[in-house]
């Protein structure tokens, strides 16, 4: 009676989904590749599944196809990854690894294997490209030189891991591992040697970022029930919740002084970017709106923040001053644009547009002049190279 018992208690914690009571043989395993899950609007959601299927882990909502454009260190180049057969018959559903020049021309592909290749970042000398592949049959960091050769395999492991760049001295790699039963972070030389397990603790650790000077790593963990901004030393140590708050605060990123993290929050009942000072704890709120504010990136004088918000019911880029006003808007179109990226030099934001039954890589002033758009997304053969080439270009996919 008291065994009959105890197995319906355990079945009701795994309903309840409080399964770690009951052994670490009840927790729901997590399966070694991710889910890019597309939508009809032209995104796709990051999932990871688990093996019972009733709570996948969200690693990232409404991503644009054409994904994470990333400038280099020196603004010549962006990368980012794609299934650019979105709109042709054959569509494979695999996501590639691309660069182009900042002009939007010498696209190239970087990675062309028939599994997913995705979340690349550039190494701070912008002579390497670390990446995630499935490519060995579960999800793996890589590491390739900038023109895709040398592709080299940094991590092996039967669980999923997920890249987060490169420490400043770009000496070490950043990455979430599913490895522990849950997703905790990780470092590791870029030969792989040296592992060393950051993080310790029930609920999923995401969203990673080293901080500019290299001391400090922020990220967002769902330790505790709630979703929170963690900080903690580059060796794990001094583990720091941030935020300390019901609801989501989530998705940190680095001011370029390396003392501020901007972040999302819905403690206001949506979603709001706010900002925090790690020293003295001063947070100001950088919008107030009644709709959906997020994707906050810095400016690289970290004066500004670039961001997308949903204000006027529909997703558009906006730049504010980093205490919240001056807030301008950047583009104006019915589809949505996200993904927002400041170049090196502060002139410049590229963003994923999705357009006309297209997503591609636009680039557009800091003053929201000069929109250019930079790729088709209809393959390598056409594609922009700056605003002279968008009228042709419109005339061939016609």
């Amino acid at each position: 009676m008291q065994q009959r018992t105890a197995t319906l208690v355990c079945a009701l914690l795994i309903i309840l989904g409080a399964a770690s009571a009951c052994g670490e043989e009840a927790k729901p395993r997590l399966f070694s590749k991710l889910i890019f899950l597309s939508r009809q609007s032209g995104d796709y959601d990051v999932r990871l599944r688990t093996s019972n299927d009733r709570q996948p882990v969200e690693l990232s909502r409404v991503v644009p196809w054409d994904s994470q454009p990333f400038w280099s260190p020196d603004g010549t180049r962006i990368i980012f990854y794609s299934d650019r057969n979105f709109n042709l018959p054959d569509r494979d559903n695999n996501v590639d690894v691309y660069m182009m020049s900042a002009d939007g021309g010498s696209l190239t592909r970087l990675t062309d294997d028939p599994a997913s290749d995705a979340f690349p970042y550039w190494s701070p000398d912008g002579s390497q490209i670390v990446f995630y592949s499935e490519r060995a049959g579960q999800g793996d960091v890589y590491v390739m030189n900038a023109d895709g050769s040398a592709v080299a395999r940094v991590t092996d492991d039967s669980a999923v891991d997920i890249p987060y760049g490169w420490s400043p001295d770009g000496q070490r790699l950043l990455f979430a591992s599913g490895r522990s039963g849950n997703l905790d972070l990780y470092s590791v030389q870029t030969d792989g040697d040296g592992l060393k397990r950051l993080t310790k603790a029930e609920g999923h650790d995401v969203a990673a970022q080293w901080s500019p000077d290299g001391t400090r790593i922020a990220f967002e963990s769902a330790r505790g029930g709630d979703v929170e901004v963690f900080t903690m030393d580059a060796d794990g140590s001094n583990l720091i919740n941030l935020t300390v708050r019901p609801l989501r605060d989530a998705y940190p990123v680095w001011s370029p002084d390396a003392v501020r993290l901007a972040f999302v929050s819905d403690r206001t009942a949506d979603m709001e970017i706010y900002v925090l000072d790690t020293e003295y704890s001063f947070l100001n709120a950088v919008t107030a709106t009644s709709r959906e504010d997020s994707w906050p990136a810095w400016s690289p004088d970290g004066t500004r923040l670039g961001f997308v918000s949903n204000r006027d019911f529909n997703r558009e880029i906006y730049i504010a001053n980093s205490d919240g006003t001056g807030q301008t808007r950047l583009t104006d179109d019915p589809n949505p644009d996200l993904s927002p990226a400041w170049s090196p030099d502060g002139s410049r934001v590229a963003f994923v547009g999705f357009r006309e039954g297209r997503r591609d890589v636009y680039i557009v002033n800091a003053d929201g002049s000069g929109l250019v758009r930079l790729t088709n997304d209809g393959g390598l053969e056409a594609h922009a190279t700056g605003r002279q080439s968008q009228e042709g270009d419109d005339e061939q996919r016609q």
